[in-house]
């Protein structure tokens, strides 16, 4: 090969080296970044499955969302997938450029109104957790009781807190609305005050510092049928080790089915790991 040569088909692998880079970074120059899924839900001892769930990834990022859905006459199932159908929807025009606070709360609010158009108020309403990661960040948002977490270092943290009676108790006492003691009357009362179905909607909880995410950790979302139906201690003993992520949420389902409760709800799982 002449010299002349060799600097052509260097210049060539350049070239192609350029594109390659071009095409896996996305219009911004940022790295598409794949990740590892794990997925699995039990119906437990209800006659319906009324959770769903989805993920959806972009050049902007990566959408992970749970819903648990609840109403009369599979009200609750065709919820949940409205839920998730409209969030994967409105993700696919989502812009790194939005704020992500102002995203979620559209697509929340467009959910509460998907579900009214099409059930009537009481029918059908759900309880949903969603995040976003973009950048190794993790920005989530949350109505009802989806319970959100990142699993480090053999740790389960949850980062959402819910809308329950017994948060809110919580809340109030913090801000000095109610006493001691009348908080503490509400400290076993989990029933939910907001979830998407309804006219009295309220604001979505969101935290705007988001979570600077590690490498090998996982995000967690949860139905409570899974976090009320197991030992949270359970859970991270089942999240450790090397299997794959799709081995461990069928590990954790395989668990709910196997527990001695009289009554187990219907429990879903989403893990999310590959991040750096």
């Amino acid at each position: 090969m002449t010299l002349e040569e060799g600097m052509l088909s260097a210049i060539y692998l350049f070239i192609l080296c350029l594109a390659a880079v071009r095409f896996l970074s996305g219009e911004r120059g940022r790295v598409i970044r794949r990740f590892k899924i794990g997925k699995a839900m039990t119906i437990g001892d209800r006659q319906v499955q009324e959770d769903d769930y989805g993920v959806c990834q972009s050049a902007e990022g990566f959408l992970a969302v749970l819903a648990d859905g609840m109403g009369k006459n599979y009200g609750g199932k065709v919820s949940s997938r409205i839920a998730v159908d409209t969030m994967k929807d409105l993700f696919r025009f989502y812009q790194s450029s939005e704020n992500p606070a102002y995203f979620f709360r559209r697509v929340f609010h467009q959910i509460n109104m998907e579900i009214l158009e099409q059930l009537d108020d009481g029918r059908g309403g759900a309880s949903v957790g969603a995040v976003l990661i973009r950048d190794n960040y993790l920005y989530y948002a949350v109505a009802g009781n989806v319970k959100v977490a990142v699993y480090r270092g053999g740790n389960l943290v949850p980062v959402s807190a819910g809308h329950t009676i017994d948060v809110l108790a919580g809340d109030k006492f913090v801000e000095g609305t109610i006493t001691r003691e009348e908080a503490l009357k509400l400290l076993d009362n989990t029933r939910m005050y907001n979830y998407v179905g309804q006219d009295g909607f309220r604001e979505i909880e969101f935290v705007d510092t988001p979570v600077r995410l590690r490498d090998k950790d996982m995000v967690v979302l949860m139905s409570d049928g899974l976090y009320e139906g197991m030992d949270w201690k359970t859970i991270e003993e089942l999240l450790s080790g090397r299997k794959k992520c799709q081995q461990k949420a069928y590990e954790i389902i395989e668990e709910i089915n196997a527990g001695s409760r009289k009554e187990r709800d219907n429990a879903s799982i989403v893990l999310v790991e590959g991040f750096v």
